[in-house]
C-alpha cells in the first residue's frame, strides 16, 4: 500500500484525492460488493456510478458486443444515439426532448451554462454557496470546494444553500421565501453589474449541500423569481437522477419544478464515461445557433450501447421501485440508531444519511464523523460524508441494494458508533 501511494505521487503528482485515511486498493467488484487486493469483501454503500450494480453482465455484454462491431463518432450516422435519445427523453416531461451526449458531467454542465448564455444573451449565473458541478474552468467557478485562483469571477453569484438544521432566513417555515429572496437580490446585483442574469444551476437534491429535507414546492418561489427575470433553470441530475430517489425518475419531479435544461452523467452508462444535456427544442436551437459544438467521444456507439443496456436493467429489474422500498426501509433502520449526536436522519430512496452535531446550537461534529467513517470502512462497509461542514454521513449505494444489505450496514454503523469516542 505504501509503495502504491508513493508511486501515485511520483506519477500523478501531489494531492491526488483518495477516499479514507487508509486508501482502499480495489481490484474487482460485482453487484453491491467490492474486493481489495487482499481479498477482503466490502459492502458498497456509496458508489452511484455503477448504478445497476458493479460489472452488471448485461451492460458488460453490450459494451463488448458493440466494441466488436463499430465505435466511431456522430459525424457519421449511427442508430444507437438516436435510439437512446428517444428512449431517455421519454422519461422526461416539460418538452425536454432533445439531447447532446458528452463524456462527463462537467462537460454537460459546461454546455448547460452556454445554453443559458445563448438563450438570454447574458452571462450572469447563480448557484448555491456549497455546491459542486464539475471541473471545467466554467463550472468550477460555481463549485465551492476550492475557490478559483484570483477569486470567483464577476459574473458568478453564490446564494446561501438550504439547510435542514440551520435554515436560510432562520426558520424552516420561511426558508423557501428567504432562499428566493436571496436569488432575487443576486439577480439584481448581476443586472446592476452589467453581466445580466442568464440562469440558476442546482442539484434538485442539493446533494453536496448535505441533501436537506425539503418539501415539494420548496423551489416554487425561486422558480417564479427566475422566470420573471428571464433566466433559465438548469437541473443537475447527476446524483438524484435515474430513479435513485425511488419516488420519481428525476429529482426535479420530486421537488415539483420544470427545468429548462437537465444534465446527467455518472449513473447513465453504469461506469462507461457517458453524460448528456437534455433541453427543450427552443433552448437547443439557441445553443446550436450561437455555438459550434462537436464532441469526438460523446454519443459514440459503445457508450450508447452501455447506456441503452443500463436503461434495460433499470426497467427489467424494477430498480426504481427497489429504491423506493429499500430506501424507506433503510431510512427507518437509520432512525433506530440511538446516539446523542445524531441531529437528523434524512434522505430519499437510496440516497440517505444522518447529520451529527456537538450540541443544541447545532455545532457540526466534523471530526467525529471523519473518525466514524474510518471506523465503518475498517468494518467492511464503504460510505462517506458530505455537507458544508462534512458532518453528514452520505449513503448512496448501487440500485440493487437490498434489505439484507441494509441490515448489514446498520449493524456495522452501530458497532462503529460504539467504537468512536464522543467528544467531551
Amino acid at each position: 500500500m505504501t509503495d502504491m501511494i508513493a508511486r501515485r505521487a511520483r506519477l500523478m503528482g501531489p494531492n491526488v484525492p483518495t477516499f479514507y485515511d487508509t486508501p482502499v486498493h480495489i481490484v474487482r467488484a460485482a453487484g453491491v460488493h467490492m474486493w481489495d487486493a487482499g481479498g477482503r469483501q466490502y459492502l458498497d454503500c456509496y458508489n452511484n456510478v455503477p448504478h445497476v450494480g458493479h460489472c452488471h453482465p448485461k451492460v458488460v455484454a453490450a459494451i463488448a458486443q458493440q466494441a466488436a462491431v463499430l465505435n466511431t463518432h456522430t459525424r457519421y450516422l449511427h442508430d444507437n444515439i438516436l435510439d437512446y435519445i428517444e428512449r431517455l427523453t421519454g422519461k422526461f416531461q416539460h418538452d425536454l426532448s432533445q439531447m447532446i451526449m458528452v463524456c462527463t458531467g462537467s462537460e454537460a454542465n459546461d454546455i448547460a451554462l452556454r445554453m443559458a448564455q445563448a438563450v438570454t444573451g447574458k452571462t450572469g449565473m447563480i448557484a448555491t454557496d456549497n455546491t459542486y458541478h464539475g471541473n471545467t474552468a466554467a463550472v468550477s467557478a460555481l463549485s465551492t470546494r476550492r475557490p478559483p485562483i484570483g477569486g470567483y469571477p464577476g459574473h458568478i453569484r453564490l446564494v446561501p444553500a438550504p439547510d435542514s438544521l440551520r435554515p436560510v432566513g432562520g426558520t424552516l417555515h420561511g426558508q423557501a421565501q428567504a432562499f428566493a429572496a436571496n436569488v432575487a437580490r443576486a439577480i439584481e446585483d448581476l443586472e446592476a453589474s452589467g453581466f445580466g442574469f442568464s440562469g440558476f444551476m442546482l442539484c434538485p437534491s442539493f446533494a453536496n449541500e448535505g441533501f436537506p429535507t425539503l418539501e415539494k414546492g420548496f423551489l416554487d418561489p425561486t422558480i417564479d423569481v427566475i422566470r420573471r427575470a428571464g433566466g433559465i433553470v438548469i437541473a443537475d441530475e447527476v446524483q438524484p437522477g435515474f430513479g435513485r430517489i425511488g419516488s420519481h425518475w428525476w429529482g426535479h419531479e420530486a421537488l415539483g419544478f420544470a427545468p429548462d435544461v437537465v444534465t446527467i452523467g455518472k449513473p447513465m452508462a453504469n461506469g462507461h464515461p457517458t453524460a448528456a444535456v437534455i433541453a427543450r427544442p427552443d433552448v437547443m436551437a439557441a445553443f446550436r445557433e450561437a455555438f459550434g459544438y462537436f464532441n469526438t467521444f460523446g454519443g459514440n456507439p459503445v457508450s450508447c450501447a452501455a447506456a441503452l443496456a443500463t436503461l434495460d436493467v433499470i426497467e427489467d429489474e424494477g430498480l426504481v421501485e427497489n429504491a423506493r422500498i429499500v430506501g424507506a426501509y433503510a431510512l427507518d433502520r437509520m432512525k433506530e440508531l440511538k446516539h446523542p449526536m445524531i441531529a437528523e436522519v434524512r434522505g430519499q430512496g437510496l440516497f440517505f444519511g444522518a447529520e451529527f452535531v456537538l450540541d443544541d446550537a447545532m455545532t457540526p461534529a466534523t471530526d467525529f464523523v471523519a473518525t466514524l467513517v474510518e471506523e465503518i470502512v475498517k468494518r467492511g462497509v464503504l460510505l462517506n460524508r458530505i455537507g458544508r461542514h462534512m458532518n453528514t454521513l452520505k449513503i448512496r449505494p448501487p440500485m440493487p441494494f437490498s434489505k439484507e444489505n441494509t441490515d448489514q450496514m446498520i449493524d456495522v454503523i452501530k458497532d462503529a458508533l460504539a467504537a468512536t469516542p464522543v467528544p467531551a
